[in-house]
């Protein structure tokens, strides 16, 4: 799929463009895209939970069930959280394969930041 760098408007493709559409997945919280009021993900909803293992079991399923939904590029065999939380920037890393690429070339790693995630 080819879509546009959301900075520079230049033409972005393959695992860049996964990775841009991944962070605008995360990056929006549910409710909140008119007309499209399932878009997003639930990671906004976590922001104020003591930070202990059920938050990042919480913060690693939010982000699965996000990209099941949305896209459809990318099956996931891990999520991995870090980052500062107190400061509200997190790290999302993402293993697996893309579907749409095939060979030895589908395996991709991602590394998600989702900076000074804020309740709007």
């Amino acid at each position: 799929m080819i879509g546009m760098n959301d900075t520079t408007g230049k033409a972005l493709d393959g695992t860049a463009h996964l990775e841009q559409s991944i962070g605008k997945i995360l990056g929006t919280p549910l409710g909140t895209r008119t007309m499209r009021r399932d878009f997003g993900s639930m990671l906004f909803d976590l922001i104020d939970r003591p930070i202990n293992a059920a938050t990042v079991m919480l913060l690693r399923a939010a982000t699965a069930v996000a990209l099941r939904q949305w896209e459809p590029r990318i099956a996931i065999s891990k999520v991995g959280v870090s980052g500062t939380f107190a400061a509200g920037n997190l790290t999302i890393s993402i293993s697996g394969k893309r579907t749409d690429v095939a060979g030895p070339n589908s395996k991709v790693t991602l590394s998600i930041p989702i900076a000074n995630l804020r309740k709007p």
